[in-house]
């Protein structure tokens, strides 16, 4: 739902499935959509221009919960494309104690192949549990032929697969048994297929996962190697994860669970074969180089004071240690190289206390497109708890639903919430859009705790009780400093 075709990316279309999960921001949204739609254009272009044409990254400004970081995630959904966001101040210079910025690459290209490999394991999830019921059939043949055989008279009660049943649980041979081999596999598969043998105990043979100590011989070179260097000790963190998919690391040993345990560990195993794991990771880096999108919050952060003796290594540090990534550089990931020329980076900061030209020059010249995104007042924030498609007042509804309770918000209800929302920005910490968060936790506090006691009634929350339930609390200003 909300996946946009590719073909479709006109910036107007882009816009109106924005407007269904954010309140306003017009400015920001028509700069991310023409972003996109740039990104499709580029795609029709000769192989030689094509390359030189760069990404346009963005730098939105504004206070916090106003939408830039919901902009960017939703973008990020409608195409479907990898999308990480990470916190600029979770990151140190190089050579220092701390993340350094090469990992927005490698955690993005993780995630990106975790994410196909799961879309891959549901496209094969029906053959691959064809294939496991078959197994399971070949199990439950060998191991439980009078246990199954008097299941099977139980349940076919009379006709002549009871009668064979019967035969075979009076004692006969294995050799007698296996003279109707087909007959008698017919008969455990429509048990199975009309799951009576669901709790009956099954002994199969499942991978187990040794614990990896270092790339195999015959992993692929450049998981582990490049230009000298060895990446060995990287590698054996994500090597469990590898092995996992490749059968690298492996061995065989028997496992004894009941059928329905069975078949879902037999289904997710024979999925695992089906999917061929260097086709994932090949079209997962050419997603990541091609469509991705990486989300910098807290910019501003960086751009502090300049300091005077000794290095600025979370601050102008980190700052310089982005500019190749962001230009486009390649970034040695443990699943191999990846060019980041070609990835959108959307930055974001208040800047309550720095400004944009504080940043580095070079850094400055990396996000072309600024665009500042406006506070939220009290109509913002009336639109907020009802228009949106996750709206909260839906959501709460929702939550109340499942009790049985019929919860209804009247318009000087949510008018209410809205204003107050917008007194407490004012008086303390403006936080946008999460203040309604507080609020509504507070104004349903005792429906939410008592819901269960009031099924099947309609409860209405007007301006009175709003005012009832929260309106002291805004009063009382040293209060409502630490519960609202």
């Amino acid at each position: 739902e909300g996946l946009i075709l590719m073909n479709d990316l006109a910036p107007r279309a882009i816009v109106q499935e924005l407007d269904k999960y954010i309140v306003g921001q017009n400015n920001a949204k028509k700069v991310v959509a023409i972003a996109l739609r740039n990104r499709e254009r580029r795609r029709k272009l000769p192989e030689d221009i094509r390359h030189d044409v760069m990404p346009k990254n963005i730098l939105m400004i504004g206070p916090t919960g106003v939408g830039k970081t919901e902009i960017a995630r939703r973008m990020a959904a409608m195409i479907d494309a990898p999308f990480i966001k990470v916190e600029a101040t979770k990151f140190t210079e190089v050579g220092y104690v701390g993340r350094d910025v090469e990992s927005i690459i490698s955690d993005l290209v993780e995630m990106a192949v975790t994410r196909g490999y799961e879309k891959k394991l549901k496209e094969v999830e029906t053959k691959a549990e064809k294939l496991a019921t078959e197994k399971i059939i070949d199990y439950l043949c060998q191991q439980w032929p009078r246990a199954i055989a008097k299941a099977a008279v139980k349940v076919e009660g009379t006709g002549s697969g009871a009668e064979e049943s019967k035969t075979i649980s009076r004692g006969k041979t294995p050799v007698q048994q296996r003279r109707r081999p087909y007959r008698y596999r017919q008969l455990v598969a429509k048990l199975l297929q009309n799951q009576q043998l669901e709790d009956q105990p099954v002994e199969i043979e499942v991978g187990t996962e040794q614990e990896a100590l270092g790339p195999p011989e015959d992993m692929p070179f450049h998981m582990y190697q490049e230009d000298g260097l060895d990446y060995t000790s990287e590698v054996s963190d994500n090597y469990r994860f590898y092995a996992n998919h490749r059968g690298y690391g492996k061995e065989k040993k028997w496992r004894r669970v009941l059928v329905k345990e069975a078949r879902r560990i037999l289904t997710r195993e024979t999925a695992g074969r089906l999917v061929d794991f260097d086709d994932v990771v090949d079209r997962s880096i050419e997603q990541v180089e091609e469509n991705s999108v990486v989300f910098i919050d807290e910019l501003d952060k960086l751009a502090g004071p300049r300091v005077e003796i000794g290095r600025d290594v979370s601050g102008e540090g980190v700052q310089r240690d982005l500019l190749p990534i962001v230009e486009g550089t390649t970034v040695m990931t443990h699943f191999g190289p990846v060019k980041s020329e070609h990835i959108l980076f959307i930055a974001a900061g208040a800047f309550y206390q720095s400004k944009p030209s504080d940043l580095i020059p070079e850094l400055q010249g990396r996000f072309p497109l600024r665009v500042e995104l406006s506070s939220l007042g009290k109509e913002d924030l009336k639109q907020i708890l009802i228009e949106p498609k996750n709206a909260l007042t839906k959501q709460y509804q929702a939550l109340m639903k499942t009790e049985g309770v019929n919860l209804i918000f009247s318009d000087d209800g949510i008018d209410e919430i809205a204003r107050l929302a917008a007194v407490m920005n004012e008086r303390l910490e403006n936080i946008g859009a999460r203040r309604l968060y507080t609020i509504m936790e507070k104004v349903l506090e005792e429906i939410s705790f008592s819901a269960s006691e009031k099924a099947g009634e309609e409860l209405v929350v007007d301006a009175t009780y709003v005012s009832q339930h929260v309106g002291g609390l805004v009063a009382d200003e040293d209060l409502s400093r630490y519960i609202l």
